[in-house]
């Protein structure tokens, strides 16, 4: 499969556009921890090589990729989407909220924004294209792709160490077999987000890293002994 190409920002800059901005998300499957959202201007003259959709790429290779990025780069945001404001927005709500953020906090203001995906957040600054799949077609989405995937990365890294039972650093808040054991054992902490119920099916025995990969439903509350309110501050 080819790599992501600049063509759509080409496109974009021929039709009159200066600065185009791709948008990714990361972590809308897992159990625990916020979802991240990345925001990135690419410099048209100065090209990042080797930029491919976070999913494509190895751990050591994307964060190789990701001060090449940050030294490249015109702009790159990245801002979350709080355990409380899924719960409140449910996921879609909460990750659109978080990708109107993350282009309003570029230090320069996009003419067009290119995001993963079918849908347009409202709030933007600024006109909009979703491409499905933008991550593995648009060099900038896939830009993006790369910084949310490792600032999310290292936040789960060091919640894992507040709260080590849970193994965060392993599975990033994903719903594997050991995670899963985990919560029957100590049930969730502040982290989890109350609004995630697992289906119990084949997958509780096989764990899962997606949700594309074991039923995940809006439920409340999803957990046993759970007495945390969902409210969002």
């Amino acid at each position: 499969m080819s790599p992501p190409h600049y063509d759509f920002e080409r496109d974009a800059i021929a039709a009159g556009s200066r600065w185009i901005a791709g948008v990714d998300e990361v972590g809308r499957g897992p159990l625990a921890g916020p979802v991240g959202v990345a925001a990135v201007i690419l410099d048209p003259d100065d090209l990042p090589e080797g930029v491919d959709d976070s999913k494509a790429l190895s751990e050591a290779r994307r964060e190789e990729l990701r001060p090449i990025i940050f030294a490249k780069a015109i702009s790159v945001s990245v801002v979350f989407a709080s355990v409380a404001e899924i719960d409140r927005f449910n996921i879609r709500g909460a990750t659109l909220r978080a990708m109107a953020r993350a282009v309003s906090a570029l230090h320069v203001r996009p003419d067009l924004v290119l995001i993963d995906g079918r849908d347009i957040p409202e709030g933007l600054v600024c006109p909009a294209k979703p491409i499905v799949g933008g991550d593995a077609l648009s060099m900038s989405i896939a830009a993006a792709s790369i910084i949310a995937k490792t600032t999310r990365d290292a936040l789960m890294r060091n919640l894992g160490r507040d709260f080590p039972g849970y193994r965060f650093g392993d599975h990033v808040g994903y719903a594997t077999a050991f995670h899963r054991r985990a919560l029957a054992t100590l049930g969730p902490c502040p982290y989890h987000r109350r609004s995630f119920r697992l289906e119990k099916d084949d997958s509780e025995e096989r764990g899962f890293e997606s949700v594309d990969d074991a039923d995940i439903h809006s439920s409340s509350p999803p957990f046993k002994n759970d007495t945390t309110s969902s409210a969002a501050s």
